[in-house]
């Protein structure tokens, strides 16, 4: 027969272990201010603006960025902004 003890150390052993295992890696986030400029990463895709007769208009469809391409604020950019 085994010691009601040993049951709960060896159940708090384990959900430390998986704390401790998300902590080390999963959900990390890197936070970065909106007036730095980023530059794409591999595969990026998604819905982009473009600039047509002095408007800015939302593409229906999701584009690829090629990687190594900048995305900045739009004070970075000559033109109209919102």
């Amino acid at each position: 027969m085994v010691p009601w003890r040993s049951i709960l150390m060896a159940t708090m052993g384990g959900f430390l272990a998986l704390v401790l295992g998300c902590a080390s890696g999963c959900g990390r986030a890197v936070l970065i201010r909106e007036t730095d400029p980023v530059r794409a990463g591999p595969s990026f895709r998604g819905r982009v603006y473009t600039l047509i007769e002095n408007e800015w208009r939302l593409t229906p469809n999701e584009v690829e960025i090629p990687e190594g391409w900048y995305m900045v604020p739009p004070s970075f950019v000559e033109g109209p902004h919102e």
